[in-house]
């Protein structure tokens, strides 16, 4: 019998567990360490995927990410002929939805100056923006981008993004390449980060990109800690070139106690709980990637490793 590993969080494995007993019962499912027979491995899903992955899973057809990133993994150990499949699902995006409305509405409506005034006791009323009025951009265009730009059209922002290859989306002005980014930059008050982590986007929220955003923009960083310089953050703070930031990702993660983020007075942090991957609906997508793999068909994310997503 052909089985399939998983190698995550156990807790969500044994979710895993029963949906694949209910639906792919020819399927022998396996939570490491429990690995069984490595010869009948077809399938792994992984955050991490072991060492020597092809000697200890001769027989392995396809990687799955466990999330909805792949930059964890070590490409140049992979097999140049394994597919890796990233997580595309209805959890991780509805998830990434929420948090990013939260805060974006949060900052719109000024909350962070809010909060700052209750802590002085101070009652002061702060002149509401319209939606309309308000140039939110988002870096990055696949799924979760996507996603994000849809529902916050639908609260009236004036809404555009940026990727490296070109995109249309209704009602949302796309910009694409580096030589469209500063104009992209400079109508942006709320700063969205939902890049893939490359090569070319590691530090990619740095110095100079602070600059070239209007005075007292604010960001709200999703994407992946590596993406930040922090040194650059910190100092666009303190001149008032950024305004807030709400960040949701840090490298390390968790970040050292006295690390000058906690305490920030315009600086928000969660410890990277934007979206998460639900266990119930993860399954099913892998199970339909199995599907598609096994009659020929394109798997639901599979990732290209020239882009690196």
């Amino acid at each position: 019998m052909a089985s399939f590993v998983y190698k995550s969080d156990p807790v969500r494995g044994r979710v895993w567990a029963e949906i694949f007993a209910r639906q792919a019962p020819q399927l022998d499912f396996r939570i490491w360490p429990d690995i069984g027979d490595p010869a009948a491995v077809r399938f792994l899903a992984a955050w991490e995927p072991p060492p020597d992955i092809r000697g200890l899973f001769q027989n392995l057809e396809v990687l799955f990410s466990s999330g909805a990133g792949v930059d964890q993994f070590k490409f140049d150990e992979l097999p140049s002929d394994l597919p890796v499949v990233r997580m595309v699902e209805p959890g991780i995006i509805g998830g990434m939805v929420e948090y990013v409305s939260w805060a974006v509405l949060s900052l719109h409506r000024d909350m962070p100056q809010y909060q700052s005034q209750q802590r002085e006791g101070l009652w002061k009323t702060i002149q509401v923006q319209p939606a309309a009025k308000r140039r939110i951009g988002v870096l990055g265009l696949g799924s979760l981008g996507q996603a994000v730009l849809g529902q916050l059209r639908g609260f009236g922002f004036d809404c555009a993004g940026w990727s490296r290859s070109r995109h249309q989306l209704e009602g949302v002005q796309c910009f694409a390449g580096a030589d469209e980014l500063p104009a992209f930059l400079a109508r942006t008050q709320i700063l969205i980060c939902l890049l893939p982590l490359t090569d070319a986007t590691r530090g990619f929220l740095n110095a100079g990109l602070f600059a070239a955003l209007p005075a007292g923009a604010s960001l709200v960083h999703v994407g992946r800690g590596p993406h930040l310089v922090e040194a650059d953050l910190l100092a666009a703070l303190e001149t008032g070139q950024l305004a807030q930031a709400i960040l949701d990702v840090t490298d390390p993660e968790p970040l050292p106690t006295d690390h000058p983020f906690w305490r920030h007075p315009k600086i928000w942090l969660t410890p990277h709980i934007a979206s998460m991957t639900q266990p119930e609906t993860a399954a099913e997508v892998v199970l339909e990637n199995i599907r598609r793999f096994e009659v020929g068909e394109g798997m639901t994310g599979r990732v290209d490793r020239g882009l690196g997503y």
